[in-house]
C-alpha cells in the first residue's frame, strides 16, 4: 500500500532474521512487490489492521485490571489504619 501524497512517511531500521530476508527477496524477483519496501509496508498494515481491536482490548484490560489492584490496595490500607 503506497503513501498517499498528504501523508507524512517516517523511516524506521529494521533487523529481520536472514530467512525471512530471503524470503522478502523471493517474492520481490518472482514479481509479487516491487521491493523489499513495498512488503514491508503492506505487512505493518496488514498486522495493524487486523490487530488494532485485539491490541486495544489487551491495553484496555491491563489498565483496568491496574486500577483494580490499586483499588484494592487503597481499600487495604484505609482498613489497616481503621
Amino acid at each position: 500500500m503506497p503513501a498517499r501524497e498528504d501523508d507524512t512517511v517516517k523511516t524506521i531500521a529494521v533487523e529481520l532474521p536472514e530467512r525471512v530476508t530471503d524470503e522478502i527477496d523471493v517474492l520481490v524477483q518472482n514479481g509479487w512487490f516491487a521491493d523489499e519496501t513495498e512488503i514491508i509496508r503492506m505487512a505493518l498494515w496488514e498486522f495493524v489492521h487486523r490487530n488494532r481491536f485485539a491490541l486495544m482490548e489487551q491495553f484496555q484490560r491491563a489498565d483496568i485490571a491496574w486500577a483494580l489492584r490499586q483499588r484494592s490496595d487503597l481499600l487495604a490500607g484505609e482498613a489497616a489504619q481503621q
